[in-house]
């Protein structure tokens, strides 16, 4: 499937509200667990998203719009989340995450991005060239990951609970694939 700009802008919109839908107002007991050692908990995965918004996304488009391949992007903290999340709760961070993705979205409309556009190029530290259209179908991807990922941290709960049925729940099977 090719890229395309508007159902990217129409997938990025809704990440905020099915972790609202999904999140808000849950026992700690769902939100605060993990997997285990050096994984994430559906509130972990919270600060994630809004330090990517806070660093990633919108900072690598403007440097492929204003640098080219010239610059390099920054390389991403992935445990940047830490700062994100301290002394917050989890509704603060699902209204902060909301908040900063409206204001990135906005941002990204009023770029008028054009097809030419979309095919920029950008340096990234570890993957080298990548265009506009990969940064911004990698966004979209992103957040499925991590709406996977809390998904499938939260069934993780119940992985007992569940008895002899496990061997039939796809989400207790899956290996993870980013923490």
């Amino acid at each position: 499937m090719e890229h395309d700009l508007q159902d990217t802008l129409s997938l990025l919109a809704r990440t905020p509200v099915a972790l609202n839908a999904l999140l808000r107002e849950l026992p700690e007991m769902w939100t605060s667990r993990n997997e285990g050692e050096n994984t994430w908990s559906a509130f972990d995965v919270v600060g994630h998203l809004i330090h990517a918004e806070r660093t990633d996304w919108m900072p690598r488009v403007r440097m492929v719009l204003q640098f080219g391949e010239a610059q390099t992007f920054a390389p991403f903290d992935r445990w940047g989340m830490v700062r994100e999340t301290q002394g917050k709760s989890l509704g603060q961070l699902l209204d902060e995450f909301a908040h900063l993705r409206s204001e990135n979205l906005g941002q990204l409309r009023a770029l008028n991005l054009q097809r030419a556009d979309l095919q920029r190029h950008g340096r990234h530290p570890a993957l080298g060239m990548v265009t506009l259209s990969e940064l911004l179908a990698t966004w979209v991807t992103h957040d499925l990951t991590h709406l996977h990922q809390i998904s499938r941290v939260m069934a993780h709960q119940y992985r007992e609970a569940v008895g002899p049925w496990s061997a039939y729940l796809g989400v207790l099977q899956c290996a993870g694939h980013s923490s």
